[in-house]
């Protein structure tokens, strides 16, 4: 059963990506306030060229939540001191998270090591690398939301690529470890009803836009609701069942569509689609 219609921008939030070729952070934290969307997740780079006192700063003064901080994980590396260096990266992850008063430090977890073919391997340095953050994200309170991407991705962004592979994550990491969920990534799942079920609490955000039939580019070409073939109510629905009850998080990478759009205009058309498809 599809999820009740939505009938205000309450818990609409944009990632920042979706307009990352045409704003700044500070202009996207402006402009989405300007245009009464009150949550952002942002990007870590956009963060540095920020500055992490000034985003806070704006982030405050605009009266922002942010939904999330992308991104940690990439854990998986050829040599030891690499796979230090990842997770020595995702510790700084979680002090940003924390400067900015993120909800989540969402994780992409990283694929294939350069060279190798050992996914299930892979997969064991993922955990590894959890294992070696997640008592210093508990004592900052900052939860980790594992993404699982589409398999498309699972030899260069992520080995993680099914809800049942991130559930089974948190049941071994326990506290401290949710999921983000993407319908980009998840939509075509089997089991999805009965992951997102079984996540329950451990939802930690709901990432939306829609899957263009043709894709044009695997990684940059992903359509605004309701220009694609994912059923976004239906997932939502069961979203929503398992408990969750946050905002909806807008991440679009449109290169050759909304990347050259004026920027209002796509924040507007977000809006539009949020209550009318969403």
């Amino acid at each position: 059963m599809s999820a009740r219609p939505l009938v205000d921008h309450s818990r609409l939030s944009i990632n920042t990506a979706t307009t990352r070729a045409q704003w700044t952070l500070a202009e996207a934290i402006k402009g989405y306030a300007t245009l009464g969307v009150r949550g952002i997740s942002v990007w870590r780079d956009q963060l540095a060229d920020c500055g992490q006192k000034e985003a806070a700063r704006l982030l405050a003064d605009h009266g922002m939540t942010v939904t999330g901080l992308c991104r940690g994980g990439m854990f998986p590396a050829a040599t030891a001191a690499e796979r230090q260096a990842a997770i020595d990266d995702n510790l700084r992850a979680i002090e940003e998270a924390v400067a900015i008063g993120a909800q989540c430090l969402v994780l992409v977890v990283g694929g294939l090591p350069k060279g190798s073919k050992d996914i299930a391997g892979a997969r064991s340095m993922v955990l590894d690398g959890l294992s070696a953050i997640l008592e210093f994200a508990r004592s900052a309170g900052m939860p980790l939301a594992i993404e699982p991407l589409h398999p498309m991705y699972a030899a260069d962004r992520a080995c993680v690529n099914t809800m049942a592979q991130a559930n089974d994550l948190c049941d071994r990491l326990g506290p401290g470890v949710g999921i983000a969920v993407d319908v980009y990534h998840v939509w075509w799942d089997p089991d999805l009803e009965r992951e997102i079920s079984r996540a329950g609490s451990r939802i930690l955000a709901f990432h939306i836009c829609d899957w263009l039939v043709p894709t044009r580019d695997l990684l940059l070409d992903r359509g605004m609701m309701g220009d694609g073939v994912i059923d976004i109510p239906r997932i939502r629905g069961w979203v929503e069942a398992a408990g969750y009850d946050g905002f909806h998080e807008v991440e679009i990478f449109s290169a050759e569509t909304w990347w050259k759009r004026d920027p209002n205009e796509v924040v507007n058309t977000c809006k539009e689609r949020y209550l009318t498809v969403v």
